[in-house]
């Protein structure tokens, strides 16, 4: 059986300081509840309680179950390991058995990033495999969650933390695309190291944007870079197609940015929804 699950991100919940108004969770959880979904990621730190057994708590109040978490950390540097490895007991009381790495920069959002050199490189792809095998210790799954504005945003990146490290991938269908990578060939191509999906769908004009650099990402998202599920360019069916051995999650995601507090009945819901329909069908 298919399992889907939800993420904060799609009801604009980000871990980037000013990214717009920032709902809370007994509404965010509700709504995901309205919609007869059962699971989700975690969302930023600071969403749900830091306690693990609180954190847990809540999600029970929604008839939720917790799948992993969104979890930045400057992968290139030292203390990668310590970072990424504090945050497994939270996973583990919550039952959440995947933690979703993304390459940060050390800096807040992603409108800009540096380049590594080799020796960062060689840390960086380092660190993921000790994590994972820490990870895989715990009875957790670690993944890399290519993401733009982060250290593994384009096609040689993804290339190169596949060819130099073990760790699976988080296949995030919408920023694989924006950073200038094809989903459907990387689905494709790297089945077996996909531990994890996030679904998105994408305005392909809006992401050419992005990788001219004519646009900057947090703009592009306010400007709707997001689409729900079929209203973009992204192949969902495709990409569901060529990942018929996967077990996993399917995650919706949709990163919007919220201007203020949505009436009752309005906002985010309704995107999440259509995606929600098309992914069914599609599985159908």
């Amino acid at each position: 059986m298919t399992r889907i699950a939800a993420a904060p991100i799609s009801w604009g919940v980000c871990e980037v300081p000013g990214w717009g108004h920032q709902l809370a969770p007994d509404r965010v959880l509700a709504e995901m509840a309205a919609l007869g979904l059962t699971a989700t990621e975690f969302g930023p730190d600071g969403f749900l309680p830091v306690a693990p057994a609180e954190r847990a708590a809540v999600l029970a109040e929604y008839g939720m179950v917790a799948v992993g978490g969104f979890v930045p950390v400057p992968l290139h540097t030292g203390e990668a390991v310590a970072t990424a490895t504090a945050h497994f007991p939270a996973f583990r009381a919550a039952g959440a058995d995947t933690l979703v790495l993304a390459a940060a920069t050390g800096t807040d959002g992603y409108d800009t990033r540096p380049r590594l050199t080799a020796e960062q490189w060689r840390t960086l792809l380092a660190n993921l495999d000790t994590i994972a095998a820490r990870a895989t210790d715990t009875g957790l799954t670690a993944t890399l969650h290519p993401h733009v504005g982060t250290l593994v945003e384009n096609a040689a990146e993804v290339d190169r933390v596949l060819d130099g490290s073990t760790i699976g991938l988080c296949l995030d269908t919408g920023h694989l695309l924006v950073g200038g990578v094809d989903p459907v060939a990387l689905s494709r191509s790297a089945a077996d190291r996909i531990a994890h999906v996030h679904l998105k769908d994408v305005d392909a004009t809006l992401a050419a944007a992005v990788r001219a650099g004519t646009v900057p990402y947090s703009t592009a998202v306010r400007d709707g870079l997001y689409r729900p599920l079929g209203a973009g360019d992204v192949d969902v069916p495709a990409i569901v197609a060529a990942l018929a051995g996967y077990t996993g999650w399917y995650v919706l995601e949709q990163d919007v940015v919220l201007a203020a507090e949505p009436g009752p009945g309005a906002g985010p819901a309704g995107d999440v929804a259509t995606s929600l329909d098309h992914l069914r069908k599609v599985l159908s």
